[in-house]
């Protein structure tokens, strides 16, 4: 009885294997070579920054599309896809290297904290629940959500300001901290000429006494830096400034005019000083 059982379940799995066998034999999908040679050369680095799952992802989707075009390695940049290109025998043209910016410049002297929050540090489980522990509901919470998301180390909060500041030699522009601020503070700009580059510092959309009057560094939607400007790149929407990358020429005649100075200017020369004369 039990040696005709035992047979009998021999029997039944060495079919069952075989089944196995011929279907796993007759369905194999043979993966384009290209796909490990592309994902050998590729960083590793997982971020999802390309907008794939992965580095094998977006190795797949370089041989499917067989053209770059939009298609583009954050953290392995414009070298990476050269050696991508070349694998796949076409051209790869040069993207605009990004790095993040916080868009927010709420020190503790220009915010006051008007409250203490006394919940878990965490600025998904914070913005849920309140507008934060000043007067202006758009800043930063400085709890570290956009820390913990850097693969790279590439954000601290500064223990002063309490306000998340980036490392732009550590940034990949994989774009994690973008994804884990819940204010949308965040954002991925070109990293310019030099590493040059403008922006407002301020998502405030409040109109400009209520916004000027929770943060002395806000964006008051005053129009001064728009006027300015001589190369369309700034407009004001919801009360608020905002300068187009794409078209900024660097010129800082906008950071001069900003009553509030919520618009930054990185890694300029010093201004000359004008010298009136007596």
């Amino acid at each position: 009885m039990i040696l005709s059982a035992v047979i009998s379940l021999g029997a039944i799995g060495t079919i069952e294997a075989i089944i196995l066998y011929i279907a796993s034999r007759k369905f194999k999908v043979d993966e384009n070579p290209q796909v490990a040679q592309i994902q050998a050369v590729l960083p590793g680095a997982n971020c999802g920054g390309c907008g794939y799952p992965g580095c094998g992802g977006f190795a797949e989707a370089c041989v499917k599309a067989g053209l770059l075009d939009g298609l583009q390695c954050p953290v392995g940049g414009n070298e990476i896809m050269r050696q991508v290109a070349s694998i796949l025998g076409v051209e790869s043209g040069a993207n605009d290297s990004k790095t993040a910016v916080v868009r927010c410049n709420g020190t503790c002297e220009a915010r006051p904290r008007l409250n203490i929050y006394d919940g878990t540090k965490n600025c998904a489980i914070a913005g849920a629940l309140y507008g934060g522990e000043t007067g202006c509901s758009y800043g930063c919470f400085g709890y570290g959500d956009c820390v913990e998301s850097c693969l790279f180390g590439a954000i601290r909060i500064n223990p002063e300001t309490q306000i998340a500041e980036v490392d732009e030699n550590k940034c990949t522009s994989c774009g994690a901290c973008v994804k884990a601020c819940p204010k949308r503070i965040i954002e991925l700009r070109k990293k310019g000429p030099k590493s040059r580059r403008i922006y407002v510092s301020c998502v405030n959309k409040d109109k400009g006494g209520i916004a000027g009057k929770v943060c002395a560094n806000a964006c008051t939607g005053c129009s001064l830096c728009r006027k300015k400007c001589e190369f369309d790149a700034i407009t004001i929407l919801h009360n608020l400034s905002y300068i187009d990358d794409t078209k900024c020429r660097l010129c800082r005649k906008c950071v001069a005019a900003c009553p509030s100075n919520a618009i930054h200017e990185l890694n300029f020369p010093p201004r000359k000083e004008v010298q009136s004369l007596s």
